[in-house]
């Protein structure tokens, strides 16, 4: 028996790879289903099954176009009723893959259908917990997503269904069992996770804050829908992808690698009011770039931050990449939904200027600079881009907290006449935000490099540790 944890940093994801006597298993695939199609053949092994632990929301399985090349089962848990042929599976049961099982545990509460597999190896022995979105190191999943979906699904109900799931499933599990998550730190489908991505069950009991016996029901719900941000945009829209169906993968490369000259890519900007979406890093970026482009670097949490500022998967989106990243790019937005990529500008953004097309840039100044600005300029701004509770930690006094991630709430405290120094933590951010705002005609906004590590490790600066929200500007 073999088990690989197939972890994807990006999207703080895990899927795994189970093996025994010529037959796999794949838990949760991500969208681009190559990599499995060659871990089976290196293995020479045939994949049996697909197990789907509930109908995800951050991103769109490869479940579909898996079985298609495959042959293999889908497996969903109880109540899980797809648009497409697969097995949804009763309470208990037991899936054969060579001298192993897995055993379905229904484990209502991040959803409904939500469900944990338990591998039982060749002796016997319960050995691993494949326990998807119901339970994280250090975290269980988010009870919240569903009534995006489905309405008369509150919070609270689902809240108190993962209660009994817990206490009812996975705490009376052997303390040896393995943990195997669904995600990490990261991920938007749980506020506590922890870096690591595997533990055993023990060792979750006595630390996990959602797994102490000491909870009561209504202490449970209170503790797991404290401090829940609204979750991003995509999710429901990722979530009806997983249960109707998408467009094969193949699909989505083949017209997402459609290369443009300088004068198709202008022509096809102007013709399908697609967003440009230039993912070179954001130093490079500001030196020079097509206006209106907006930067999310590829170097990051690329396809997170798409699905974050981009209201609806099916806008149309255009591409300035290095060469030889494109496929990358479309790659990473197609795990997220995002489908409807119209190509790329061939040879990038050397080829832009080369054909002499407009060209716009981002004024960038060092932390030493910024204390001279400020002094020189004391009508000017500081913007905090980073999240509230970045913000609430450590921050610059006179600082106007503007979070990235709710932007046009931010950009209502933005006066375009005015001009603001711009900084997140590292440097990432602060340039997506900026250049979200420029393509909206604000033209005074400065990028601070290197954000606040480089602003608090420089020491020019006073900087006010932990502030209560109340307070905050």
């Amino acid at each position: 028996m073999k088990v690989e944890q197939i972890y994807t940093g990006c999207l703080a994801h895990g899927a795994y790879y189970i093996t025994s006597n010529g037959e796999a298993a794949i838990i949760d695939p991500l969208r681009e289903i190559q990599p499995y199609l060659d871990r089976a053949a290196k293995d020479q092994v045939t994949i049996k099954y697909i197990f789907e632990t509930h109908f995800h929301a951050d991103f769109v399985s490869g479940h579909i176009d898996l079985a298609k090349a495959t042959g293999a089962t889908i497996v969903y848990g109880p109540t899980a009723k797809p648009n497409f042929t697969a097995h949804t599976a009763t309470d208990g049961e037991r899936f054969k893959i060579g001298a192993v099982s897995v055993e379905v545990l229904h484990t209502p509460g991040h959803t409904m259908e939500s469900s944990c597999f338990l591998l039982t190896d060749e002796n016997g022995k319960e050995t691993a917990l494949f326990s998807g979105d119901t339970l994280f190191i250090g975290d269980v999943g988010r009870p919240d997503l569903a009534q995006k979906v489905i309405a008369e699904l509150t919070q609270e109900k689902l809240a108190s269904h993962l209660y009994d799931s817990l206490r009812n499933k996975i705490m009376p599990l052997s303390d040896d069992i393995v943990v195997y998550p669904g995600h990490g730190a990261g991920s938007a489908c749980g506020k506590n996770m922890s870096k690591e991505t595997t533990d055993t069950l023990g060792n979750q009991k006595k630390v996990n804050y959602a797994l102490n016996m000491a909870l009561t029901r209504e202490d449970f719900i209170k503790e797991v829908l404290d401090g829940l941000m609204p979750p991003p945009g995509y999710f429901p829209q990722n979530v009806l992808m997983n249960i109707m169906g998408y467009e094969s993968i193949d699909e989505v490369l083949g017209h997402g690698l459609t290369p443009h000259t300088p004068e198709a890519f202008e022509a096809a900007a102007e013709g399908t009011e697609a967003v440009i979406i230039d993912t070179r890093d954001a130093q490079t970026f500001t030196k020079g770039f097509i206006p209106g482009a907006v930067n999310i670097g590829i170097d990051g949490s690329f396809a997170n931050w798409v699905g974050t500022l981009v209201a609806d998967v099916k806008q149309p989106l255009l591409l300035v990449t290095e060469e030889g990243r494109e496929e990358e790019a479309v790659t990473r937005l197609s795990r997220v939904g995002y489908d409807n990529c119209l190509g790329y500008l061939k040879g990038g953004f050397d080829a832009w200027k080369g054909a002499q097309k407009p060209i716009d840039n981002i004024e960038s100044i060092s932390v030493e600079a910024l204390k001279d600005r400020l002094e020189a300029q004391p009508d000017a701004g500081v913007l905090d881009v980073r999240k509230a509770s970045e913000n609430y930690s450590e921050r610059l006094p006179d600082a106007v907290s503007a979070p990235l991630d709710y932007i046009n709430d931010s950009m209502t405290k933005i006066n375009p006449n005015k001009t603001y120094f711009v900084h997140c933590a590292g440097g990432y951010r602060s340039m997506v935000f900026i250049s979200i705002l420029r393509a909206r005609g604000y033209n005074n906004l400065v990028d601070v490099q290197g954000g606040f590590n480089a602003i608090k490790a420089s020491g020019l600066f006073e900087v006010t540790d932990y502030v209560c929200p109340s307070t905050m500007l």
